[in-house]
C-alpha cells in the first residue's frame, strides 16, 4: 500500500507557472497511467496558456476563485468545481480572489513537462 502526505511533497514550478506538490506520480510512486498533484496560483497570477498533446487533465477547485480559459470559453470557478481538459484543449486559469488559487490536478497520462506546449 502506497500512502503518500501531501505536507511531505516539496513544491516545484511547472512549465506553465503554477506550483504544485506531486500527491502520487512517477516521482514518488510506482504509477503508470495518472498523476495527482496539488496545484496553486497567488491573487492575480495565471498559468501560461498552453495544451497538452497526450494527457487529460481534471482541476477540482479546492480554494479561492478563478478564471478559466479553455479553447475559446472563458468562466468562473470556485470551490467544489471541477474541470475537464481534453488532450489538445489549450488552456490557462488565473486567480481571480483575493485568497491563493487552489485546486488538484488530476493527469492521464501522468504530467509531464515534455508535454506542455505553448502558442
Amino acid at each position: 500500500m502506497i500512502v503518500k502526505q501531501l505536507a511531505e511533497q516539496s513544491p516545484f514550478t511547472t512549465a506553465d507557472g503554477s506550483t504544485i506538490r506531486s500527491i502520487l506520480d512517477r516521482t514518488n510512486a510506482p504509477v503508470d497511467h495518472q498523476s495527482l498533484a496539488e496545484a496553486s496560483l497567488a491573487p492575480g497570477a495565471s498559468t501560461d496558456r498552453h495544451y497538452h498533446r497526450l494527457s487529460e487533465e481534471i482541476y477540482f477547485i479546492l480554494e479561492g476563485e478563478g478564471e478559466m480559459e479553455l479553447d475559446t470559453q472563458t468562466r468562473r470557478v470556485g470551490p467544489g468545481d471541477a474541470i475537464l481538459i481534453p488532450p489538445g484543449a489549450w488552456h490557462q486559469i488565473r486567480c481571480a480572489s483575493e485568497v491563493r488559487l487552489t485546486f488538484l490536478c488530476c493527469c492521464s497520462p501522468p504530467y509531464s513537462h515534455d508535454d506542455t506546449f505553448f502558442a
